[in-house]
């Protein structure tokens, strides 16, 4: 048995719970502890609870809530070394992850991303059977991850923007082409691709993450999948839209 919920998901803030039989977890602290909190007491956890902390890279949206956590948890927090020079402060409680790491019934793999920062991981979490990747913030992903990347149980992965309405929005143009870019941030088009490639049988669930608010609409990314997936004759499974504002409902895989 794992739970998930993304408990926050986008530019301003991400958080997202995993849950074990023997380990409560949190991949990123982006939002206040407030919210956290609050989101996580929905689904009957205390925050003092959360024993695990997986870090994907140092950009305010992902950390901006971790120093209040480490003060309030006695969490261990999983970053690579390059974060930990990245934060600007200390902690007391900490381990490097660079490739892989067991911990109890949790197995975890780190998938290396492309985005404009040092360093930057994605991964893959396992439990008793039931694996859930977890991709956001990346330009693209790299093709030797792709078949270690098939057939998990639950994908959250990032779908960011509709290139249409970013090309035609607000953002200045070099903005534009950095999202665009390798180092950057997957499109609906983009996301979907790489879905339909590794999804299969065992794939539950989708969990679509960190939608731009100016730049995509929840309708658009959710029927690009739809459309995607379609067109290749695979059978859907159950897609969640991960938001700024609210948790997505609890999933058991």
């Amino acid at each position: 048995m794992v739970l998930v919920s993304v408990l926050a998901s986008g530019s301003k803030g991400n958080c997202t719970y995993i849950e074990t039989k023997k380990h409560k977890c949190l991949i990123d602290v982006g939002m206040n502890l407030k919210y956290i909190s609050s989101k996580l007491e929905e689904i009957k956890v205390n925050i003092s609870d959360i024993d695990i902390v997986f870090i994907t890279h140092t950009h305010i949206d992902h950390i901006s809530g971790l120093k209040k956590l480490i003060k309030d948890t006695n969490a261990c927090i999983y970053l690579t070394e390059k974060m930990y020079e990245e934060l600007g402060y200390e902690l007391n409680n900490y381990c490097f992850i660079e490739d892989k790491v067991m911990l109890d019934d949790l197995d975890v793999e780190v998938i290396k991303l492309s985005h404009d920062t040092d360093d930057i991981n994605g991964y893959i979490l396992s439990s008793y059977e039931k694996s859930i990747v977890y991709i956001t913030d990346t330009g693209y992903i790299n093709v030797k991850n792709h078949n270690k990347l098939k057939n998990k149980h639950l994908y959250i992965m990032e779908s960011n923007h509709d290139v249409n309405m970013l090309m035609k929005g607000k953002y200045p143009y070099h903005i534009k082409m950095r999202i665009l870019g390798d180092r950057g941030h997957l499109s609906n088009k983009d996301s979907a691709n790489y879905l339909s490639k590794f999804i299969g049988d065992n794939t539950k669930y989708i969990i679509l993450a960190h939608l731009s608010h100016e730049n995509n609409d929840e309708n658009i990314a959710l029927n690009n999948l739809i459309e995607v997936l379609n067109d290749k004759n695979i059978n859907n499974p159950k897609i969640l839209l991960a938001t700024q504002e609210d948790r997505t409902e609890l999933v058991e895989v």
